[in-house]
């Protein structure tokens, strides 16, 4: 028969499998200590941990682990028989819901079925949220994905790794080797996002690998050089065997640092993650600014919000903003139920094709195998070539503008954006050739037709004929600025704007899409929404008269520079989503009249591209035309979505006359944080711009002060040294 010590310390092993997984609230445990008036010294000695350690399990920054977690769970289960709370039923309630911070914004769906036996988590902590930028929804226990989409992973001294999700989840991470955290991640974490439209997929579960987590798993810290420049692991190395001999996948790209491990899906549900390494450069600073070196729970912070606000990143941003397309819009549906009761993939109306398509051979850029069989360095002119593309327009500045103090430069807000929505373009058939065609303003396409006779001089705004200083104006009918002479290549809305001028146009030929759509007015709705959302939380809400957003404006990324990294994320995938649909060839292997990966998507679509692109061009010169002809205000410059004016103050509303109501001149810029109304680049001297443009003028050709408008600063290589 066993000894009563032997009884007791079966039953105390018992306890400690019991005890493992439950601990009390945070602030209960504090209770307890200082109820039996010990010190947080006295309980780590016993524990054998430091003070500092019990403190933070007292906070909430950190949970215990093994085997202190058994044995610190035995101390506070015995300090409460002795030390009960005076308000049981309060301590035992289940915790007050948190806040809604996010708007649901995928489509009803089925949740998907969670294991049997839940994953090994550390409880979830709910930190207070970030002063400027609340932390994303905290997952609840109802959703598909209840601990949401993604975890940043982070390896401590011991070698124990820890996930940090959105709203201060953390969890602890079993996974020794990176197949078993692929399986652990599909299994057992219950990682991801709800489809963004009913047709659509489910979003992967992102893991985001920490320097130490990716020693943990085999992988490098930093990739070697050759391995940065091919952008990928080598071939052999021993985590791709690993994989391998677990049956798992990777896409063509490799593992670089946005890597896809998949297995082909079964039953209808995908097998794949998502693996980001901001060590390898998958957070490229330009878009995501110092993400890369920020604590794990506060990248997960960020990482999340852009999640919940866009989408869980799957690559680039502008990869991101290429795939949000297709999530908000993707191409095919569910059929009704045939015969047997099945029902059949089917194309969407509204949306794209699920195969690739060729281009007008004007839309093709150079180098695309539509064109193999030109002449060896022949080079395309504007009746070969649709050359749709943003201003970089500069001139001198006149007497009267020299006699000025300030140039002051105004930025349109999140510019092809605004210009995508409400942009009909062509979706998922071929288009049409024809000759001589009468112009429809309603068909998206590309026409050859001769603009050479618009005098911008004499134009019709509104319903009204206006005499201006054409020669101040940019064309707006080239990226350049300058007239047109003689035909060319122009997208829909090019052409559709000489008309609102008030010219008659006769194309010669035409390129055209009869199947036609809003295809991206969901994509910049999300994108709208998460820009003035984000702008919000920097402290400049909409509505706000032209003074305060001015005010509210100065400075606000110095606020929270955490919460700006999200902004500019937002604008970068907003931005890089509509370059990304006409991807140019890319490494050294290519040569032109070759194909490239790119031109095997579906999304590859170089005439939505110079749609939105010729939207945007001819917005910004519409706004122009307004200000000029109800002030005499002309552009010294203009660069993209920034125009500089010469101005007697150094303020926005030096340029733009707003009156006692806060009205301005209709049809022009006006100051405001949406999508398509301006804020303030920047202001310098005009003594400032003549030294710019005397210093770096050259070649006939005048240097564009918007550039520069911003800090004032020109660099070594703008200078030519």
């Amino acid at each position: 028969m066993p000894t009563e010590n032997e009884l007791f310390s079966a039953v105390d092993a018992l306890l400690e499998q019991v005890t493992q997984e439950a601990l009390p609230p945070i602030a209960e445990r504090r209770r307890l200590r200082e109820a039996a008036g010990l010190t947080q010294t006295q309980v780590a000695a016993a524990l054998g941990t430091r003070r500092e350690t019990v403190a933070s399990w007292e906070s909430g920054r950190n949970e215990p682990r093994p085997p202190q977690r058994a044995a610190y769970a035995r101390l506070l289960e015995k300090l409460a028989d002795r030390f009960p709370s005076p308000t049981p039923e309060a301590s035992s309630a289940p915790a007050a819901p948190q806040p809604v911070t996010e708007p649901p914004a995928a489509a009803p769906r089925t949740p998907a079925p969670h294991p049997a036996t839940p994953p090994r988590t550390s409880p979830p902590r709910r930190p207070t949220p970030h002063a400027a930028l609340p932390a994303p929804t905290a997952p609840t226990a109802g959703g598909a994905y209840p601990h949401g989409p993604l975890l940043v992973l982070d390896a401590g001294p011991d070698r124990d790794v820890s996930g940090y999700g959105i709203g201060g989840l953390i969890l602890d991470v079993p996974a020794k080797s990176l197949p078993a955290l692929v399986e652990w991640t599909l299994k057992e974490a219950q990682l991801g996002a709800e489809r963004l439209n009913g047709s659509g997929k489910d979003a992967d579960p992102l893991l985001v690998l920490t320097p130490a987590a990716c020693e943990r798993y085999g992988l490098p810290a930093q990739l070697s050089e050759e391995d940065r420049l091919a952008g990928r692991l080598p071939d052999g190395h021993k985590v791709l065997g690993q994989l391998d001999r677990a049956e798992w996948r990777l896409t063509k790209r490799g593992f670089g640092p946005w890597a896809r491990i998949y297995r082909p899906a079964q039953g209808g549900r995908r097998q794949c993650v998502q693996l980001c390494i901001p060590s390898w450069h998958a957070l490229d600073e330009r878009a995501w600014g110092h993400a890369a070196q920020l604590p794990p729970a506060e990248l997960a912070r960020i990482l999340g919000t852009f999640a919940r606000r866009v989408m869980t990143p799957v690559g680039s941003t502008a990869v991101t903003g290429l795939e949000l397309m297709t999530a908000l819009n993707p191409p095919t549906r569910a059929g009704e139920p045939d015969a047997d009761g099945r029902r059949r993939s089917q194309h969407r109306p509204g949306a794209l094709g699920t195969t690739p398509m060729d281009p007008a051979p004007c839309e093709a850029p150079d180098g695309h195998p539509l064109l193999k069989d030109l002449p060896r360095f022949h080079v395309r002119g504007p009746r070969e070539k649709l050359f749709e593309e943003a201003y970089d327009w500069a001139r001198e500045l006149t007497d009267d503008e020299c006699m000025k103090r300030h140039l002051v430069g105004i930025d349109v807000n999140l510019a092809f954006g605004a210009a995508a929505n409400g942009a009909v373009v062509g979706l998922a058939t071929p288009p049409e050739h024809h000759t001589d065609p009468a112009f429809d303003p309603a068909l998206p396409g590309a026409w050859l037709v001769d603009l050479s006779h618009i005098d911008l001089s004499h134009v019709l705004i509104g319903r009204q004929r206006h005499r201006l200083h054409g020669h101040l104006l940019p064309s707006p009918f080239t990226p350049t600025g300058e007239q047109p002479t003689g035909p060319a290549w122009y997208a829909t809305p090019t052409v559709a704007y000489a008309v609102e001028l008030g010219y008659e146009v006769a194309p010669l030929e035409a390129w055209v899409r009869p199947e036609k759509g809003k295809y991206l007015d969901g994509w910049y709705k999300r994108l709208r929404d998460a820009y003035v959302r984000t702008m919000a939380d920097l402290g400049v809400p909409e509505k706000l008269s032209p003074q305060d957003f001015l005010q509210a404006m100065d400075g606000y990324k110095q606020r929270d520079p955490e919460t700006a990294i999200v902004l500019d994320a937002v604008k970068m995938t907003t931005k890089g989503g509509i370059g990304k649909l006409r991807e140019k060839a890319r490494g050294g292997g290519w040569r032109p009249g070759q194909p490239w990966p790119a031109l095997a998507r579906p999304t590859w679509r170089p005439d939505i591209r110079a749609a939105v692109i010729s939207r945007a061009r001819t917005n910004m010169h519409r706004k122009m035309l307004h200000l000029a002809a109800a002030t005499g205000r002309y552009p010294v410059a203009v660069l993209s979505d920034c125009a500089v004016y010469a101005a007697d103050g150094p303020s926005p509303l030096d340029v733009l006359p707003y009156d006692t109501d806060g009205k301005t001149v209709p049809g022009s810029f006006r100051l405001g944080v949406s999508p398509g109304m301006v804020k303030h680049e920047g202001t310098q001297t005009v003594l400032w711009g003549a030294e710019v443009q005397e210093q770096l003028n050259a070649d006939g050709r005048i240097a564009n002060l918007a550039r520069y408008i911003k800090t004032g600063e020109i660099t070594a290589k703008d200078s030519g040294e």
